[in-house]
């Protein structure tokens, strides 16, 4: 009877994200798409992206007309280039910087493969000076780091002020030696809103000071008929003539509503030369409870999840994300960690095979590498499937190309929807959350007993922040702790075994209620005024709130920077003679919260402080080999020079932080 009463559910959810996805009011229209697929005799079956791009090639193969000769720039693993191509244009050339992507582009340009004739340079774009004749069009996207989701988490987004963000400069000057009849540039569509939209001024100037008349949309790949929902700016510009964007092809603001292309259908009889593995490591086991299209939030207190791993959008939301199958799949990423999905619903990674059907790359399309590489430029890729539909709306309108059928073209006036329906798509996926974690609890009962009391645990403090056990005969800290009903208690001494407290730590929630509401207050005491005793502290505190109270690291506690501010730290120097350093009034300043979680000027944070320039910068220079995160320029580009970054009130550093080996 339960497992009948669980399929119900499932179902039920299925038709939830189906009516929220499709609106009923919707009317069905007639579809050129689904002329199209009729005229080009395919079946929307899985893979079916690869028999459409085939069958177009073979058409365009079959007529003779006027070759248009395309020049590819920062071509990557050639997904635009095969849109393209199949739609019947001629690759003539592909210019690509890394080499492990060039050698993609080559495996594929020999005779029998999906870029037959492409000429491959491996060069830097910027001493690039393409040596051809008659070019009728330019595609390509430069590299997005600098416009990224990352840079923005990292402290906001460089832009053009970052060399990376300036790659669009050398397509312009190339526009401008060439003088094609126009181009198709792809990128984030956070480029939009960067710099307070200075970037994206600068990048319209340019392009229209060499003569083209710009057309951009921001489009979701799913709507296209690829099975991920994945936003990407596009501009096509034109030195003559007017272009508008197709319809889109699935989802419901296709013609006839036509459903999207799911993750289960775009899989199916995938053949794959290895399976999929199980996701180890600390976080791997919590993959398997989290229900389809919802991420590491299902951990978080927000959620309400009796065991809550994870502060509230303290991660990347790939991080530990499983895949619906009834669904697109959330943007694939370049790069990514042990714990980035996509995951497969079956608990597991998706397989090499399984990604490129993700990302509508053919079958028989050979992408050089191991794992790790290829899923880097795949996840750097436009879908060839999006790349096709907008090569054949430019072939149609562009360079009045005949088509077998007629696409068509959305009026500027028709605003898509596509942000509207992933907020509901949120709303849907929050109840699933809700009713998961409401069986979940029943079947857990009461939450672990975390009433403890221990004395004596020995410990030593390496280099990379990792408190390692010791025995009571080599030693460098001892500690002793009570846990019961939501305070900890700790105390700590070095092998001096001084009596008296050096220093004192009181944390209580800010605003009356901290978060995770199992921890109701910390006190920690402190026998040892070593530097290295700080790490040490909070390093047990870490591993007490672990493994009472479920809380990953510190971070998950107190909260992502950007986001939280729960809790109030203070720190007591019991030592009159130690605030006389300069090293414990800054600590100080920095535990209490003072100017920490946003960005500031050095000559603020020091006069904030009580000392000068230098003084500041060598002590937080101190400060960081115990583990505290502080940023500036050297250490994130996205930070302007002269300006500093303390995140957080307490050493959040770990073994694996990458920050843990930059220098300020």
């Amino acid at each position: 009877m339960e497992a009948r009463i669980d399929e119900f559910h499932m179902e039920e959810n299925r038709v939830m994200i189906q009516q929220s996805l499709f609106p009923e009011e919707f009317k069905s229209k007639p579809s050129w798409f689904g002329e199209a697929l009729s005229i080009l005799s395919v079946q929307e079956t899985s893979g079916w992206p690869d028999e459409f791009g085939t069958s177009l090639f073979k058409w365009h193969s079959s007529h003779n007309e006027k070759e248009i000769r395309v020049l590819s720039l920062f071509s990557g693993a050639g997904g635009l280039d095969i849109g393209f191509r199949d739609a019947g244009f001629t690759i003539i050339e592909c210019n690509e910087l890394v080499k492990e992507f060039s050698e993609t582009l080559s495996l594929n340009s020999t005779k029998a493969g999906r870029l037959n004739g492409s000429k491959v340079v491996c060069m830097d774009i910027n001493d690039y000076n393409p040596d051809v004749e008659n070019v009728d069009f330019i595609i390509g996207g430069p590299p997005c780091q600098t416009f990224s989701a990352a840079g923005a988490r990292a402290a906001g987004v460089n832009g053009t002020d970052d060399d990376r963000g300036n790659l669009f400069r050398e397509y312009v000057r190339i526009l401008r030696k060439l003088k094609p009849t126009g181009f198709l540039f792809e990128n984030v569509y956070r480029i939009v809103g960067a710099q307070g939209g200075k970037s994206w001024k600068l990048i319209l100037e340019a392009f229209q000071e060499v003569g083209y008349r710009l057309n951009w949309r921001i489009l979701d790949a799913a709507d296209f008929g690829v099975p991920q929902f994945r936003e990407r700016l596009i501009i096509v510009g034109l030195k003559n003539g007017e272009f508008q964007f197709p319809y889109p092809t699935h989802g419901p603001d296709s013609r006839d509503n036509r459903p999207y292309y799911s993750a289960k259908k775009a899989i199916e009889k995938v053949v794959s030369k290895n399976k999929g593995t199980s996701i180890g490591g600390r976080h791997g086991h919590l993959l398997n409870d989290i229900p389809t299209g919802l991420n590491y939030s299902f951990y978080t207190d927000r959620m309400k999840h009796p065991t809550p791993h994870f502060a509230w959008r303290s991660k990347f939301s790939d991080y530990l994300y499983k895949a619906d199958p009834d669904t697109p799949v959330r943007t694939i990423k370049a790069q990514g960690g042990q714990y980035t999905g996509p995951f497969h619903w079956e608990n597991r990674t998706f397989t090499i095979e399984e990604l490129k059907r993700l990302q509508t790359f053919p079958d028989d399309y050979n992408i050089n590498g191991n794992r790790q590489k290829i899923i880097h430029q795949l996840g750097n890729s436009v879908p060839p499937q999006l790349a096709r539909i907008l090569a054949l709306s430019i072939a149609q309108q562009v360079f009045n190309r005949s088509l077998p059928f007629e696409i068509e073209l959305l009026p500027d006036s028709v605003k898509l929807g596509f942000r509207a329906r992933k907020n509901k798509l949120t709303k849907i996926y929050a109840q699933k959350a809700k009713d998961a974690i409401s069986k979940l609890s029943a079947q857990m009962g009461a939450r672990e007993n975390s009433t403890s009391f221990k004395n004596d645990e020995y410990y030593t403090l390496k280099s990379d922040f990792v408190l390692k056990p010791a025995t009571s005969v080599a030693w460098e800290f001892r500690f002793e702790h009570k846990a019961e009903d939501g305070n900890v208690n700790i105390q700590m001494w070095d092998t001096n075994e001084n009596t008296e407290i050096k220093y004192h730590y009181f944390i209580k929630p800010a605003n009356g209620v901290m978060r995770n509401s199992a921890v109701s207050s910390i006190s920690m005491q402190s026998f040892s005024s070593e530097h290295r005793s700080i790490t040490a502290i909070w390093k047990y505190l870490e591993a007490l709130i672990r493994k009472y109270y479920h809380k990953d690291d510190l971070v998950q506690l107190f909260g992502y920077y950007q986001y939280s501010n729960n809790y109030a730290i203070a720190l007591k120097i019991d030592n009159p003679m130690l605030m006389q350093d300069p090293f414990w009034r800054i600590l100080t300043e920095i535990s209490m919260g003072s100017l920490v979680g946003s960005i500031r000027s050095t000559s603020e944070i020091a006069e904030m402080y009580g000392v000068d320039e230098n003084t500041l910068f060598s002590q937080l220079r101190n400060i960081k080999e115990l583990g505290y995160e502080i940023r500036n320029h050297n250490t994130n580009q996205q930070i302007e020079n002269g300006q500093l970054l303390i995140p957080y009130s307490f050493p959040s550093l770990n073994e694996r932080s990458l920050q843990r080996l930059t220098e300020l």
